[in-house]
């Protein structure tokens, strides 16, 4: 004898799951820690000339 249909479990629909989590997350914008981060950056041109100088470095380039 078979299950009837109301008795087999669902599947659950992990890629809908993760959509909805991501759109959620993305409305919520940036973390303020991130946004802290690019704002350092820019109120310290000493410090983007070194990080410039720092990953010219780590890709190769000698010139």
């Amino acid at each position: 004898m078979t299950r009837s249909v109301i008795d087999h479990p669902r599947a659950l629909d992990a890629g809908r799951r993760l959509r909805e989590f991501l759109r959620i997350d993305r409305a919520a914008g940036l973390h303020p820690a991130v946004l802290s981060l690019h704002v350092r950056v820019r109120d310290n041109p000493a410090l983007d000339a070194r990080t410039r100088e720092y990953l010219r470095i780590a890709r190769g380039r000698t010139v």
